[in-house]
């Protein structure tokens, strides 16, 4: 095996380098997994829009939301509690997928990202688990949320704007 020369290694860590300063993008998978993405990124784009009727139309009927002090059961008790967030102009919230991956080829899948206060601050992280339901529609069965883990801070400092495109 030949040494490097001084130009491969100064390339070798110039490469090292990017890779390591670039942060890390969330991109759909390319897989069966990519319906929950776009599924999931246009149930975030209802905050966004501002719009409540259609981010309720992304929840199922036998949803379990962990919203707020007690557990929300059912579509109607979520957007009861959501509805506050839809109240003013700009969206108190925002998310996206960096993750999303099927449990039960076509019937169950699991979606999780990060969530950016109004501000673009790291506040928190998403799971929620859908079900493709009867009319062929996938909807949210569970959400919770938590606190943002180091992996998050490192690869989410600051919304990505391309994230659900």
């Amino acid at each position: 095996m030949r040494p490097a020369t001084a130009p491969t290694l100064r390339l070798g860590v110039l490469i090292g380098l990017m890779a390591a300063i670039m942060p890390a993008q969330a991109a759909p998978p390319a897989s069966a997994d990519a319906e929950v993405w776009r599924r999931e990124c246009a149930f975030a784009a209802t905050m966004a829009d501002r719009d409540l009727q259609a981010f309720a139309s992304f929840v199922s009927e036998q949803a379990l939301f962990h919203s707020g002090p007690t557990p929300l059961k059912g579509r109607e008790a979520v957007r009861g509690f959501w509805q506050r967030f839809y109240a003013e102009a700009a969206a108190p919230f925002s998310w996206y997928p960096d993750r999303a991956e099927l449990l039960e080829p076509g019937r169950l899948a699991h979606t999780s990202g990060p969530v950016f206060g109004a501000d673009g601050a790291l506040i928190g992280r998403f799971y929620s688990i859908w079900r493709k339901e009867a009319d062929g529609e996938w909807r949210v069965l569970h959400d919770h949320g938590g606190p943002p883990d180091a992996k998050d801070r490192e690869r989410h400092a600051r919304p990505d704007p391309d994230a659900c495109r």
